[in-house]
C-alpha cells in the first residue's frame, strides 16, 4: 500500500507541472483611429511598431511591423464622453507583415474576455485624455492577456465619436510547457524507477 502511495504521489506531482509554465509577449502600437458609438469602440489603422519576446526572442522595433485592430462589445454603463464600461466580446487582432523577423499574417486573434474600461482623465490644464483597458483571450497558444490603449489629448472638448490613438500596449501570456514538461517527464521516469525498486524489495 505504501509503495503504491509513493508512486501515485510522484506521478501526481509530475503531471500538472506543464500548466504553470508561460512566456510573455509584448506588442506596442501607434496611431490609428478610435471610433465609437453606444454599440462599441473600434480601432482601425493602428501600426505595430515593437514586439518583444515573440518566439522567445528579444525586442524587434520598426516603423511598420504590422497592425493592431479591435472592436469591443456594446456600452453597458457610463457614456462615451465621461467614461464607462463596454461589454466583453468583439474582436482583437494583431497582424504582422513579415518585416524584421515578425511573421507575415495573424499573430494573435481573440476577443475581450471581460468588461472593457473606458476611462476619462482630466489633466491639470483642463484638457482630456482617454484610456481603454481590457482583458483578452485568444488563439496564440491559448494565450491570455491585457491591452491598454491611450488616445491623443482631446483638448478641452470630450470624445466626439472619433479620435486618434497616441499609443497602445498589449501583453499576451502564452502557456509554454517546454521546460517544465521536461521536468514532469523526468518525474514520471523517477516514479517508474521507484515503482520498480519497490517491487523488487
Amino acid at each position: 500500500m505504501i509503495k503504491k502511495t509513493v508512486f501515485l504521489a510522484i506521478l501526481a506531482l509530475a503531471l500538472p507541472l506543464a500548466a504553470f509554465a508561460g512566456s510573455s509577449i509584448d506588442f506596442t502600437n501607434s496611431g490609428g483611429t478610435l471610433a465609437g458609438t453606444n454599440s462599441g469602440l473600434t480601432l482601425t489603422g493602428s501600426t505595430l511598431i515593437a514586439v518583444n519576446g515573440l518566439g522567445g526572442g528579444g525586442l524587434i522595433t520598426g516603423n511598420n511591423l504590422g497592425s493592431v485592430n479591435f472592436s469591443t462589445g456594446a456600452l453597458s454603463s457610463g457614456s462615451l464622453q465621461m467614461g464607462g464600461t463596454f461589454a466583453a466580446g468583439g474582436t482583437f487582432s494583431i497582424t504582422g507583415n513579415g518585416t524584421s523577423g515578425v511573421p507575415n499574417g495573424v499573430i494573435f486573434s481573440g476577443t475581450f474576455s471581460g468588461p472593457v474600461t473606458w476611462t476619462l482623465v482630466t489633466l491639470a490644464n483642463g484638457t482630456h485624455n482617454y484610456t481603454l483597458t481590457g482583458a483578452l483571450s485568444g488563439t496564440m497558444g491559448g494565450g491570455n492577456g491585457v491591452t491598454v490603449q491611450l488616445t491623443v489629448n482631446t483638448g478641452k472638448g470630450f470624445f466626439n465619436g472619433s479620435t486618434g490613438i497616441s499609443s497602445g500596449d498589449t501583453n499576451i501570456v502564452v502557456p509554454e510547457p517546454g521546460t517544465l514538461s521536461l521536468l514532469g517527464t523526468g518525474l514520471v521516469g523517477i516514479a517508474g524507477l521507484v515503482r520498480r525498486k519497490l517491487k523488487s524489495v
